[in-house]
């Protein structure tokens, strides 16, 4: 018997819970589950600017509120570049999308993406982090467990859903984490292997003792070190095969961005068949106060240009089918541009979906121009009404076990 804590892997001893195999687990033959569909949840972290994302050009009150820092309208007489002009979603609604969403705007266009407006709830809260919290709780609270957590706690028993859930980044995002439910968290596939031989080769030698195939037979297997073992083995499984998958060469060319590098990876691990039922990645930079701009025209670029790259390598494998993508920001911005050439903390934001099942198009009412609150915009759909759609019709879970009540679904995934 050893129990030195030396040996106990890095990222046992963060997966350990997500690793575990247990009968009681979700396997692909449990009824009602649609085990083949996969959720990708992509965080625009700081608060995106709604409205020069989805650019109301037919608003005067747009161009008063934003006079350096509105969008062109792409219709209206003017001696501004044209590759600087909003691109046309609804001319008779006067709506358009940022011109660096150009290749986001090629999936709207062919059906493969849509744009759910005036996404909020009530009460709001401009803080970063108590409006995050929101989002991934979907409680007003904000506090409690994660909605997707609770969503596999829902199906899994009490029993840790194997595989269920796959972050990408430093730290395990809250939507993610259940009362029994923990997701695999690792920054890059490097990471996600045992790192104690880096620290101190000796650290090899109890970590090659506990995985060794023999080392079941000799323990109690209702025992810790039994359990130990069985994660350490598992997560090591995961990490082979992981690493293995993100090594392949992606069936398409995706940019040099860190978004489009989590997306590659989440693309290669479905290409690689694993169970995993739902990815989370995320793309910082938003809280634009100060010159919005270049730095927000870069990052929906960014944005942009990597969902289209994923998409596309969905398509090549086949599986584009099985894939929904859902965009969020924790907020959006105020109407009124500030004196810095930014825009402060706001309320209402789109909510922007991707996948071969999504009903494609403007979705959903903008939020008025004109009737603000205290200079904010007034929502028009509740987030978790977003999410029932998501947990009913695509993960196959009752919504209401899952947000602790009844909320009308939101009418974004087609037949």
């Amino acid at each position: 018997m050893f129990a030195s804590s030396t040996a106990v892997p890095v990222f046992v001893e963060r997966s350990a819970f997500a690793m575990m195999q247990d009968e009681g687990a979700l396997t692909s033959s449990r009824p009602g589950v649609p085990e083949d569909r996969v959720l990708v949840i992509v965080e625009l972290t700081g608060g995106n600017d709604g409205l020069n994302t989805v650019v109301p050009f037919g608003s005067a009150e747009y161009y008063q509120l934003r006079p350096g820092l509105a969008v062109p309208s792409p219709v209206a007489p003017g001696d501004s570049d044209p590759r600087s002009r909003a691109l046309v979603l609804d001319l008779s609604a006067g709506l358009g999308l940022h011109p660096s969403l150009e290749r986001f705007k090629r999936l709207y266009d062919n059906g493969f993406a849509s744009v759910v407006q005036g996404v909020g709830y009530p009460n709001p809260n401009r803080s970063h982090f108590a409006s995050m919290d929101i989002w991934h709780t979907a409680r007003t609270r904000g506090a409690g467990n994660g909605w997707i957590g609770r969503c596999f706690d829902s199906v899994g028993g009490g029993t840790p859903v194997t595989d269920g859930e796959v972050a990408l980044g430093r730290t395990a995002p809250l939507a993610l984490i259940g009362e029994d439910q923990k997701p695999i968290t690792f920054e890059t596939a490097d990471m996600f292997r045992w790192q104690g031989g880096d620290l101190h080769e000796a650290l090899n030698r109890p970590y090659e003792r506990i995985t060794r195939a023999d080392l079941a037979d000799d323990v109690d297997p209702d025992s810790q070190l039994a359990f130990l073992v069985r994660t350490t083995r598992d997560a090591q499984l995961a990490s082979d095969r992981i690493r293995a998958a993100v090594e392949k060469t992606p069936m398409v060319s995706y940019p040099r961005t860190l978004l489009a590098r989590q997306l590659s990876m989440v693309g290669a691990m479905i290409r690689d068949e694993m169970k995993t039922r739902v990815y989370y990645v995320s793309l910082s930079g938003f809280d634009t106060h100060a010159n919005q701009a270049g730095r927000h025209s870069n990052l929906l670029r960014q944005l942009g240009d990597a969902l289209y790259a994923f998409q596309l390598d969905l398509q090549a494998q086949g599986n584009s089918e099985r894939v929904l993508t859902m965009v969020f920001s924790e907020f959006g911005r105020r109407v009124a541009q500030n004196a810095s050439g930014g825009t402060d903390h706001g309320t209402a934001a789109p909510v922007y979906l991707v996948g071969d099942m999504v009903r494609p198009g403007l979705l959903g009412v903008h939020p008025s121009m004109s009737s603000l609150d205290q200079g904010d915009l007034v929502f028009n759909l509740d987030f978790r009404c977003v999410y029932a759609a998501i947990l009913e019709d695509w993960m196959g879970v009752d919504a209401t076990e899952v947000l602790g009540r009844q909320y009308k679904k939101a009418r974004i995934l087609g037949t």
